[in-house]
């Protein structure tokens, strides 16, 4: 009877551990949504040399003095944004950037790598134009890596769409009964990177959104007291941008 009471006990707990190890040795595939937004090479006309890749994408609006750099969600297909970016920035370059495994992009996405990568990216778009402004918009997942720039690199002014305090806290969030905190590697501390950040931001929020909850939102809004701050209400996590006011508080703000 006590051996059969052991293993009664042991099964969920054997259940448990097993569940944990599979996230943490899946997160990656959790996170990264890569496979619809793959393109061919030839339709890119941006090229970013590493040491062991090459990434691609889009420029928009070329030539211009000021510029932008993009970085996308996680599923994004980023060049989906150039018709909307060409009328919104008409006086920017935007660049729009596919990490690594993305898009028409070598490499397998990582957060190590892909804020390397962010960093090289801003470093790059500075070269191109120098002595002029650069911004960063980051959307979603884009949100934590565009947080990473703007804390090392001079970022001119930063919009954070539908951004979030660490991806970790995310996920504790939606998984409240996993020890999440502990699991994930691939965290985007964006609480961490923006605390004291002392340029001009702007959070766009959703009003319905189901990915990211409105609480880690607010605990990044909480170390960025002078953002602006623009809520859609009647918008969800992923058709924020079809809204006007995403792109008329955009524009305004970068203008």
């Amino acid at each position: 009877m006590r051996r059969m009471l052991v293993t009664l006990l042991l099964v969920p707990v054997l259940a448990y551990v097993a569940l944990c190890a599979m996230l943490f040795l899946a997160q990656r595939k959790l996170v990264y949504l890569p496979d619809y937004t793959h393109v061919p090479r030839a339709g890119t006309d941006y090229a970013l040399d590493r040491d062991d890749v090459t990434l691609r994408g889009w420029i928009v609006n070329p030539g211009r003095p000021a510029a932008i750099v993009y970085f996308g969600g996680n599923a994004e297909a980023v060049q989906a944004n150039a018709g909307d970016f060409a009328r919104w920035f008409p006086g920017h370059s935007v660049y729009l950037l596919a990490y690594r495994g993305y898009g028409a992009s070598d490499g397998t996405p990582a957060a190590s790598e892909l804020l390397d990568d962010a960093l090289a990216f801003f470093d790059d778009v500075q070269t191109r134009h120098p002595g002029k402004p650069v911004s960063a918009i980051g959307r979603s997942l884009g949100s934590g890596i565009a947080a990473h720039v703007a804390a090392r690199r001079p970022v001119d002014r930063l919009v954070l769409v539908t951004p979030f305090d660490s991806l970790a806290n995310v996920a504790q969030a939606h998984y409240p009964w996993l020890p999440v905190r502990w699991l994930m590697r691939e965290r985007y501390p964006a609480v961490d990177a923006l605390r004291d950040y002392p340029r001009p931001v702007l959070v766009l929020r959703a009003g319905r959104d189901e990915v990211i909850p409105g609480a880690n939102t607010d605990a990044l809004l909480r170390v960025l007291p002078r953002a602006g701050v623009v809520s859609i209400q009647a918008a969800g996590h992923n058709d924020l941008h079809a809204s006007p006011a995403y792109g008329e508080a955009m524009a305004a703000f970068l203008r």
